[in-house]
């Protein structure tokens, strides 16, 4: 728990940093934008100084070489001078073809407008004109730069998180594996033992109906330790007839379970044919069966149906327990998520380990009222892939 504290307090803080970073970054830019935009402004006051000069000058003769500088200081910054009446003037470093065309003149002017107040120029005591401006090209670069660090800020946040994110599956991952393997390792050594002791009974001629029965209960475990050796592998996927298979899973439940069940089944007549790992199938079934069981504290109806169509085969598991909020239908999958004071919340989130990353189907819950009851479904394709044996690791 220290660790996983640790690890956790190491990931916000790095986040929290970056975040800093950012913010810092953004504000001196901003700073920074603000001091050359006072510069600029400043600049263009001196130039527009100049041009009032230029127009009390009789020819460009009669200038002061310093105001030719100054004049000739602005190579790249869009400038339109006005009269009193808003008429315009002059303008500099502005596309002519723009300047011919009436509107496409007035609206450039408007933009300039939005960008920076006009500087105004007094010729005489009767002439006023103003001088409208736009940002140089440097000013309009550093316009998108706050953008770029926003978004390298959030992409680095989002590498954390993903690494983070990713380092804690693989950790769960090996969890699975390891408590998988160490259960079938644990339960394999007192089945043999069983098997033993079984041979010996069948010697002793006792009743062979408790033979039977210990028999079955011997294969059950048997089963049960070859699904838990198969977590962590590539289970090989057969073609399987679904209807048997989900039948079998659904009586073996049905038997086991307390007589105030009443348990349904509705499926095709016809036998639909699916690439399977039976084993770890029947688990999925039997881990939502019990969850509705569990769902309706061991009292009410619970019923199968299986549907198809020309792609897919459906299996829907409904009962009648207490429901589920719509806001907990996606959470309710992750591992540890249980709402039984006694468990370990592995069930769902098996399931939908088996379907989907074993099975490449999907399972969700189809519908739920709360006070009503659930329906999950699971779906599975019917037609297998060239190589239908292919499947993820856990």
């Amino acid at each position: 728990m220290k660790i996983r504290d640790e690890r956790k307090f190491n990931r916000w803080f790095i986040i929290f940093a970056s975040l800093v970073v950012v913010i810092l970054a953004l504000w001196n830019t901003t700073i920074f934008f603000n001091r050359l935009k006072e510069e600029e402004r400043t600049k263009m006051s001196i130039w527009v100084e100049a041009l009032k000069e230029l127009d009390r000058a009789d020819s460009n003769s009669d200038l002061n070489p310093l105001v030719l500088n100054v004049l000739n200081s602005n190579r790249n910054i869009p400038t339109i001078q006005t009269d009193e009446d808003g008429n315009i003037v002059s303008a500099y470093h502005i596309d002519p073809a723009i300047l011919e065309d009436t509107l496409r003149a007035t609206n450039y002017l408007n933009e300039l407008k939005a960008e920076n107040q006009p500087i105004i120029m007094h010729l005489d005591r009767f002439r006023t004109q103003e001088v409208y401006y736009g940002n140089s090209p440097v000013l309009n670069s550093l316009k998108y730069y706050p953008l770029a660090l926003v978004t390298i800020g959030f992409l680095i946040i989002g590498t954390i998180y993903f690494f983070y994110t990713t380092t804690r599956n693989n950790e769960q991952n090996k969890l699975w594996v390891g408590m998988a393997k160490e259960t079938a390792h644990q339960i394999g050594t007192p089945l043999s033992s069983l098997i033993g002791w079984t041979e010996i009974l069948k010697q002793e001629n006792v009743n062979e109906l408790y033979i039977r029965e210990i028999e079955k209960d011997v294969s059950r475990l048997e089963m049960i330790t070859e699904r838990f050796s198969k977590i962590g592998s590539d289970p090989l996927l057969e073609p399987t007839d679904l209807i048997r298979a989900t039948r079998d899973s659904f009586l073996y439940m049905e038997a086991r379970s307390s007589k105030l069940i009443d348990f349904k089944i509705k499926v095709p007549s016809e036998k639909i044919t699916i690439p399977l790992n039976e084993q770890l199938y029947s688990w999925c079934i039997e881990n939502l069966v019990k969850n509705a069981i569990d769902a309706m504290k061991g009292k009410g109806e619970i019923s199968l149906e299986i549907k198809q169509n020309d792609k897919n085969a459906y299996i829907l598991v409904s009962d009648t327990g207490k429901g589920i909020d719509k806001s907990r239908f996606k959470v309710i999958f992750e591992p540890g998520h249980t709402t039984r004071k006694r468990g370990w919340g592995l069930g769902l989130s098996l399931a939908k380990r088996i379907i989907e990353e074993y099975h490449n189907g999907k399972i969700r819950v189809a519908h739920s009222e709360v006070g009503k009851g659930t329906t999950f479904e699971i779906a599975l394709k019917k037609v297998a892939e060239t190589n239908s044996s292919k499947s993820q690791n856990a």
